[in-house]
């Protein structure tokens, strides 16, 4: 679920609610500590990492940028050892918004977390929900709440510690997707229809929620096959939907296919994911390992919500930068970080 598309629709990976969701409660994230403990490269943390990285002008792109994040404290222990050159290929990730993804155990307390010291930085949270039962296709992803009814009580949850702070949703990566390829069970379908709406009203009951339905990526297929899942889905409550989410597309295809299928669903608006499309897909090798720490990636364009384009938007990072996709091509399990995928990721960004 966290890398590219594998000729199925499916993505793949671990990583997007163990990356950054489970990373924080409350009292860590308005602390300034970090819950991850390590910097990446086995050292404890690397001490004051909040007073140097800042929030990005907010005209630019309203989103918080977490200050202690993995990218700032791998920053901070490069600048400890001296090492100015890796600080400053980090520095690329550590300096911007990305996605938290909001973990299956105590929802409340990490949106609640997330959002307070967002709003506190007067910048907008952006959140990533991916807990939908059956999720994974038994690939990499394991798990997504138990039932329907754990699920309804953990969006509950999340709403709840949302508040009326504002903030972003990106709802379920391939939730959809995996309905119209062949992953999601054919006797779970009219179930996952029924709770991707509820999610989108539930999500919409706070003030200042703004929901984006995922929907894909311009590898699969055509937008013919989604919109009517997205209907059933609830796009028409959305605020509308994302694409590209862990993907590797060029931010030209999937505005091509986002507005393709926006003209399907309404004309509703759509986010990109860019966080590590600078060099577009991997075409070498195993096709069915293109998605999982593919080298030769770049980070894509930075997030911002001046794109030139009233459909687009936001370019958003909503993959984060630098954690692994999975246990392969070297890599640490999925969502862990990876120091060396993220250095190569900022030295292949133009």
């Amino acid at each position: 679920m966290y890398g590219s598309y594998t000729g199925r629709g499916r993505f793949s990976g671990t990583g997007r609610v163990r990356a950054g969701a489970i990373a924080a409660g409350v009292a860590l994230l308005l602390s300034g500590c970090s819950s991850d403990g390590s910097d990446g490269d086995g050292d404890s943390d690397g001490g004051g990492v909040s007073a140097s990285i800042g929030q990005r002008p907010k005209a630019d792109d309203p989103y918080w940028v977490n200050p202690d994040g993995r990218a700032a404290r791998q920053v901070a222990a490069y600048a400890d050892k001296g090492d100015d050159k890796n600080a400053a290929l980090i520095r690329k990730i550590a300096e911007q918004p990305v996605a938290e993804w909001i973990g299956p155990d105590t929802p409340e307390e990490q949106t609640k977390g997330f959002t307070e010291a967002a709003a506190k930085a007067d910048r907008d949270a952006l959140l990533v929900l991916y807990n939908i039962p059956h999720r994974d296709c038994d690939q990499f992803s394991k798990g997504g709440a138990s039932d329907g009814n754990a699920y309804r009580d953990w969006i509950d949850k999340v709403a709840k510690g949302i508040g009326d702070r504002r903030t972003t949703v990106i709802l379920e990566p391939d939730a959809v997707l995996h309905l119209v390829d062949g992953c999601t069970p054919d006797q779970f379908h009219e179930e996952r229809y029924d709770l991707l709406k509820g999610a989108v009203q539930r999500l919409k009951q706070q003030p200042a929620t703004t929901v984006h339905l995922d929907a894909g990526n311009a590898g699969w297929q055509t937008p013919d096959a989604l919109f009517e899942p997205l209907q059933r889905a609830g796009i028409a409550e959305a605020d509308g939907f994302s694409v590209n989410v862990s993907n590797f597309y060029p931010t030209a295809a999937s505005t091509d296919f986002g507005k393709r299928l926006s003209a399907k669903v309404g004309n509703k608006p759509f986010v990109i994911d860019t966080s590590r499309n600078g060099n577009g897909p991997y075409t070498k090798g195993d096709p069915s390992e293109n998605w999982c720490n593919p080298p030769g990636r770049a980070l894509g364009e930075r997030p911002t919500t001046k794109t030139g384009d009233p459909l687009v938007k936001a370019y958003l990072w909503i993959k984060r930068p630098g954690e692994s996709d999975g246990d392969c091509k070297g890599g640490p399990k999925a969502g862990d970080w990876y120091p060396d995928y993220a250095l190569g990721l900022a030295r292949n960004a133009s």
